[in-house]
């Protein structure tokens, strides 16, 4: 596959800026395999298309809020800070990208809140855009982190063309989200609410835990033509004992397996093992996943509407099959769907 396949004509009213005012009320667009058909449905009559025994997976990551600001020792000159992740709790070195890069050395100081009570040090150029802060901090680590999460905000993605506000904190985060680490929410997920999660329950839909903390790779550009030459970056997850025992009892019994949402797709199939199971797995993961693929756990598969030239949006073709899915993209643009993180969702069955 070649990335132009991936082209397709989104216009920007389209993206959406903010939020469903209720989660499960989004709009839902059911592509069927088999048949080749398309429905289209509200979020919440998901529920419809799973029978006891099934087993929706859902991704546990917490999202934390990792763009702040600082200003440059001496010149005061404002630098936008992302903070990637932790790299030594101990010592307080953090890997960050900071914008805009070029004022950044190793050595510069940079100072954060009203009272510039929090100080960090460029220690490393790791890449053009990347560095290792030390943060400057006496206190206890959960002090510590607690004060600095206190200083950033929400990191919406790049399209979202506003600043984050109080409801983000809430809404770009899914209602099951419980393990600290990734900068960009598990989209699908949102949908779900405390209430569609309980009458999942009482259908006899079983519910499983998998993690993978989602960066910003997820939005990196691809530059080569030929996918088979793109790289994708390496993200942190967990397939437990109960998931994969969960998954692969469900899979014995006859049962169906649903991934909400591409990380969790990414996940599974990072942790397959002979025979249509799973196996457990701590580690990172690279898989870059494009059509054509061969699913071998996952029998359906719940995703939000993807921007073009995507990752995300080649692992639904993958899943979905290429043409079929590009269709629904199509007809999606054509019946003004919402696209992007806070957009309506697409079930592939």
């Amino acid at each position: 596959m070649k990335l132009s396949q991936f082209k397709f004509r989104l216009p920007e009213d389209l993206i959406a800026q903010e939020p469903n005012p209720v989660r499960d009320e989004s709009r839902l667009m059911v592509v069927n395999r088999k048949t080749g058909t398309i429905e289209e449905r509200v979020f919440k009559e998901i529920i419809d298309y799973f029978d006891d025994g099934d087993l929706f997976v859902y991704n546990d990551t917490m999202v934390f809020p990792a763009r702040l600001y600082g200003n440059k020792e001496k010149t005061g000159a404002r630098i936008e800070v992302f903070l990637l992740r932790e790299l030594s709790a101990e010592n307080k070195l953090w890997d960050v990208l900071v914008e805009p890069a070029r004022k950044i050395r190793i050595g510069n100081k940079l100072y954060f809140g009203d009272d510039e009570s929090m100080v960090a040090e460029v220690i490393d150029n790791t890449t053009s855009r990347g560095r290792t802060l030390r943060f400057l901090y006496d206190g206890p680590h959960e002090e510590f982190k607690e004060a600095l999460y206190k200083l950033g905000t929400t990191p919406l993605p790049y399209y979202i063309k506003r600043e984050p506000n109080e409801e983000d904190m809430e809404r770009y985060q899914t209602i099951f989200a419980s393990k600290e680490g990734a900068v960009v929410v598990p989209a699908a997920g949102l949908h779900f609410s405390r209430e569609l999660l309980k009458r999942l329950e009482i259908k006899g839909v079983n519910q499983g835990f998998i993690t993978i903390h989602s960066g910003l790779g997820n939005y990196r550009e691809i530059d080569v033509e030929d996918l088979t030459k793109h790289r994708m970056d390496s993200e942190e997850m967990e397939a437990s004992e109960p998931l994969v025992e969960l998954v692969n009892h469900t899979k014995d019994e006859g049962h169906r397996v649903c991934a909400v949402g591409t990380s969790v797709l990414r996940a599974i199939a990072s942790a397959v093992s002979m025979g249509g199971h799973m196996k457990t797995y701590t580690g990172w993961t690279n898989k870059f996943i494009f059509p054509p693929y061969d699913f071998t756990v996952t029998d359906a598969l719940i995703s939000n509407f993807h921007l073009p030239y995507s990752t995300m949006l080649m692992m639904v073709a993958a899943f979905g099959g290429y043409d079929l899915v590009m269709d629904a993209y199509h007809k999606a643009v054509k019946e003004g769907y919402k696209f992007g993180v806070y957009g309506d969702a697409m079930l592939i069955i």
